[in-house]
């Protein structure tokens, strides 16, 4: 196991793994087949699996397992993981197309991020369709994924008074992260578009459009798509 990586107690039913002191795709990737693999390992002992940034919590039940055999599973899997052919470690990964209307109607920010940027609102909406970001982690809410980066030509810091009310499938930018609100909320990223897809369905299997570990692109559409797509403004 890489030296980068660490395991630590974090409470009487959970271990937490820490990956690396700094986000990235090949930390994101690597943790997402840990994951996978521990799911394997573990069986009916796992409770439950938290993904993040640089970390992993390891939630699993007591009564039918203990913090030294979960480590030893942890450190199984990450081997696992490392040793696994880079064309294999990414066939967990999911490539998701995420339709977007971007427009000052659905985005209110488009502009100013434009001009922030000194593009054109045509630039920024190509930029952000033509990356392909990671999911680095779920959090905030269910289905708030935090995907990264943006071209650094449209990072744009987050606004100094965040709003009351940001629509479900607002597609958001901030710093260089960009994501979709899977539900109304209240929020501080800049709006550039909105999404008709449904990023948390507590109804559907699974429930969240995306994974940790996912790759995610944005494709343009017009406002009759969106509106067809079931898209609200």
């Amino acid at each position: 196991m890489s030296t980068e990586k660490t395991i630590a107690i974090a409470g009487e039913n959970a271990l937490i793994v820490y990956f690396s002191d700094k986000p990235g795709a090949a930390v994101s990737t690597e943790i997402a087949n840990t994951a996978k693999k521990l799911q394997t390992y573990l069986g009916a002992t796992l409770i439950d699996l938290v993904p993040s940034y640089a970390s992993l919590l390891v939630i699993f039940d007591p009564f039918k397992t203990d913090h030294h055999s979960v480590n030893r599973a942890i450190c199984t899997a990450i081997n696992a993981s490392t040793k696994s052919a880079p064309a294999a470690r990414t066939t967990s990964q999911s490539l998701v197309t995420l339709p977007v209307y971007y427009s000052s109607e659905s985005g209110p920010d488009l502009h100013s991020v434009a001009d922030n940027a000194e593009l054109s609102v045509e630039e920024v909406v190509s930029l952000h369709q033509q990356g392909e970001y990671q999911v680095y982690a779920i959090g905030f809410a269910p289905g708030f994924a935090y995907l990264g980066e943006v071209d650094p030509r449209i990072a744009t810091a987050r606004l100094a008074t965040p709003r009351q009310h940001v629509p479900r499938g607002s597609v958001a930018i901030a710093d260089r992260q960009t994501a979709v609100y899977p539900s109304d909320s209240p929020g501080g990223w800049n709006l550039i578009g909105r999404c008709p897809t449904l990023m948390f369905n507590p109804q559907a299997t699974p429930s969240m459009a995306v994974a940790v570990g996912d790759r995610v692109r944005f494709e343009a559409i017009d406002r009759a798509t969106f509106i067809a797509m079931g898209g609200v403004l």
